[in-house]
């Protein structure tokens, strides 16, 4: 049944609050790296504690990004963004209000969940609202404050955390939330697709599996790989993930249909999407508290010097444009994997006690160069090497798969930080950076090797019925113009 609408909505209101809800969900994700140092600081907290404090949120995003897509399709768009809006905000003052560690946690978490109602659903009120015409504008423009809400991240915490306190950098997202809630009601149309599947056992399943391994790899920062403290919710983690399988395996309408990673495509881009965040987040996780407790700049000073990383994506970005019609999305996804690994192990090499931050600028600098060269072209690919009636589906599992990278990717890197290293001393955190930041340097290189493990030529998409997707008129037709072959 195709998408029904109430009214198309205003296309220009509709970029605004979708363009605000994005920037204010994709900034969370970054803007408290910077804060760590000082949350630790107030709050007495554990580097166990401060994982959580960024995994909490990007776990449970990751977890609910596909279930919050399917409850707007089925019970309305502007509906669940609406509510999405109210859990983030709400959960956004209760993370300013929290007084220990653990209620902090607890908050971000709860973020995490609207979060997770909210993104994927300006993608969807954003495509319905629009005319085709005009969609390629717009949705560029919904890309960009996505990137630039992640290029400017660390750079406002730190601003924020430095000017006027930690609590800040979660209070200014409540008078934004209020805004985008009051406009989301006066502007937004309503739309929906009736017949689009929910799969509370599958998300169940698939929590429990995500949450255990987790856990269990941030644990490992206080007890060995071989305690029953790690290895018990490892164990449950997996079993759980096997059940999610064959639960989506048997169920008639699947969150996640496991027959997709048949398409060796699409199991290549997922698995260096997968990589390539883990290997970002988890070494901006270290990077910037040994800019701020090692090298002694202040957390405004440590975002700016992020820069080179986190906003060169901006700059590349319209390179990449212009390289993926001559080489295909395939050999510049791979490229920007590759930068990324090169960068990463520069960072590695160079990194002592008396690193200066003019030694560490190139391998920033070829990190974002990297990011620039991924992040479109390989959405792109994602959306081209399926059948249309997939596309919204493999939108959402890419997005969680990214989002998953960065969860393991913390918790990996820090586990073999605290193995070799540690906080003690300036030289024993740069003996726990160095390994931690190799394996990230892996971790990419192993990404461009997924990749490359693509079909040189994608071939058309046969068109099929399928039962398990959750088909939308609207946004198939704007994933269709996006569509180019990829070599």
């Amino acid at each position: 049944m195709p998408s029904r609408s109430s009214s198309r909505g205003h296309p220009v209101w509709t970029l605004v609050v979708t363009g605000l809800a994005v920037f204010m969900a994709a900034l969370d994700n970054l803007v408290v790296i910077t804060a760590l140092p000082a949350i630790q600081e107030s709050l007495n907290t554990s580097l166990q504690d401060l994982e959580w404090t960024v995994n909490s949120y990007t776990l449970f995003f990751a977890v609910f990004l596909m279930a919050g897509a399917a409850a707007g399709d089925r019970f309305g768009r502007r509906r669940m963004f609406v509510v999405g809006l109210v859990v983030f905000t709400g959960a956004s003052a209760a993370c300013a209000l929290s007084d220990s560690s653990q209620q902090l946690i607890v908050a971000r978490a709860v973020q995490g969940l609207g979060a997770a109602m909210v993104m994927p659903l300006t993608l969807t009120l954003l495509t319905v609202a629009v005319p085709p015409r005009r969609r390629g504008i717009a949705l560029g423009i919904w890309g960009a404050l996505s990137g630039l809400a992640v290029a400017l991240g660390p750079l406002i915490g730190g601003a924020v955390v430095e000017k006027i306190s930690w609590e800040w950098i979660f209070w200014v997202n409540v008078p934004i939330g209020v805004v985008v809630l009051l406009l989301s009601l006066w502007k937004l149309a309503e739309s929906k697709h009736p017949d689009s599947a929910l799969d509370p056992v599958g998300t169940l399943l698939g929590c429990v599996g995500m949450f255990g391994v987790v856990f269990a790899l941030v644990r490992t920062t206080e007890h060995g790989w071989t305690s029953g403290a790690v290895l018990s919710p490892l164990v449950g983690g997996v079993v759980g993930l096997v059940a999610f399988v064959g639960w989506e395996i048997r169920t008639r309408r699947p969150m996640l249909p496991m027959r997709l990673f048949r398409n060796r495509a699409f199991s290549a881009v997922n698995a260096a999407s997968l990589l390539m965040f883990a290997a970002m987040f988890g070494l901006v996780f270290l990077l910037t508290q040994f800019m701020q407790l090692i090298q002694g700049f202040s957390p405004l000073e440590a975002g700016v010097r992020m820069l080179p990383w986190t906003a060169m994506p901006v700059v590349v970005a319209p390179l990449a444009a212009l390289l993926t019609p001559r080489f295909g999305n395939r050999v510049v996804v791979a490229a920007g994997l590759l930068f990324e690994a090169v960068g990463l192990g520069w960072l590695a090499a160079v990194a002592s006690v008396d690193t200066q931050y003019v030694d560490q600028i190139p391998g920033l600098v070829l990190g974002g160069v990297g990011l620039g060269l991924f992040f479109a072209p390989v959405a792109e690919m994602a959306m081209a090497v399926v059948a249309p009636a997939d596309q919204g589906i493999v939108s959402g599992a890419n997005n969680t798969f990214r989002e998953l990278g960065g969860v393991l990717g913390v918790a990996v890197l820090t586990s073999v930080f605290t193995a070799q290293g540690g906080y003690a001393s300036p030289q024993q955190f740069v003996d726990g950076l160095v390994p931690a930041s190799w394996l990230g340097a892996a971790l990419a290189a192993l990404g461009c090797l997924a990749i490359l493990a693509a079909p040189r030529r994608s071939k058309e998409p046969r068109a099929v019925t399928v039962e398990h997707a959750i088909p939308d008129t609207e946004s198939v037709a704007q994933d269709s113009t996006l569509q180019r072959s990829h070599r």
